[in-house]
């Protein structure tokens, strides 16, 4: 199969993550974490705007918020804030926090939030992940739901990092990342009440590790097929993989050793968009966002954030 891969204008950060494609306003969301950055990629303009979030240092996620105009949830430490943004302008303000988690756990002071995505029904689930690198196999991470009130619930405990989700709502199914354990996780999903449960192992990365550096699956989406795109953090691709199986179908080269995530997007949702960080001194192009086409395959609406403001 012959794809392309073109970066977005002007979209390279230090550590790319969490995209999220609008519908609405035809335009991609993502984060550049390190840089408490929020940035929007205009399909029709095919131009990148960023954001600064004022007074902040970490911006894990946006989400933007159903029902509300220029309004997004954003993971920020430990905290999971409201921010309000134009979509242009340079700098934005927080305008409150709605939930902080690990509060008086000393095993968690360093913890911030990472990946975060909000399942068909619009509720928001998001995991925490030690900031030092050289903790990470302290497994000091927690996987939490929130609802609709910002009530949050503890759902995982002892992760490593944590990472990729995606939902099948045709099976019945939920799919979960945590980096560390170098796997894919597939788990039975109640749409109705959020749950999930009887864990199955779908994908091991265990034959891609190489002597001397490791291999890490990272972000994640799903097609409207059921198949998964599996960032690979160190490993320069996106796995296409089927779930029944857990045979990889296609691997999707980017030109960048540390993928971190990837979204469909587009007009008609055939677009793969994929982030990649420029950590640990890569030389560029590493930290630029990625579209690719021509894979033949389309993804699913991703959901915005159902809260009562």
């Amino acid at each position: 199969m012959e794809y392309k891969v073109e970066p977005l204008p002007n979209s390279q950060g230090l550590l790319g993550e969490g995209p999220h494609w609008d519908i609405e306003k035809q335009s991609l969301y993502f984060v550049d974490i390190e840089n408490a950055q929020v940035l929007r990629y205009d399909y029709a303009q095919n131009k990148t705007y960023r954001c600064q979030i004022e007074n902040e240092k970490l911006a894990s996620f946006i989400i933007p918020i159903e029902g509300a105009i220029n309004k997004f949830v954003v993971g920020i430490g430990r905290r999971i804030s409201i921010i309000t943004w134009d979509g242009i302008s340079e700098t934005c303000k927080l305008e409150k926090d709605i939930i902080t988690v690990e509060q008086g756990d000393s095993n968690c002071i360093y913890n911030r939030f990472n990946d975060g995505k909000c399942d068909p029904r619009g509720r928001l689930f998001a995991g925490t992940m030690h900031t030092d690198i050289s903790h990470f196999d302290k497994r000091t991470g927690n996987f939490y739901k929130m609802d609709e009130d910002c009530k949050y619930k503890l759902l995982l405990e002892k992760i490593g990092i944590s990472n990729g989700l995606a939902w099948n709502e045709k099976n019945n199914k939920f799919y979960y990342i945590d980096s560390l354990d170098y796997k894919v996780r597939e788990y039975d999903y109640d749409f109705n009440t959020g749950c999930f449960k009887n864990p199955r192992e779908v994908f091991n990365l265990d034959s891609l590790q190489k002597e001397g550096k490791k291999i890490l699956p990272d972000g994640m989406t799903s097609d409207s097929e059921g198949f998964l795109y599996v960032a690979l953090f160190g490993g320069s691709s996106v796995l296409k993989i089927d779930p029944k199986d857990g045979k990889v179908v296609l691997d999707i080269k980017i030109p960048c050793e540390l993928v971190t995530s990837a979204a469909f997007g587009g007009p008609n949702l055939d677009i793969l968009y994929v982030t990649t960080s420029g950590l640990l001194n890569k030389p560029s192009p590493a930290g630029t966002t990625y579209k690719v086409t021509g894979i033949g395959a389309k993804g699913l609406a991703m959901a915005k954030c159902k809260l009562a403001l």
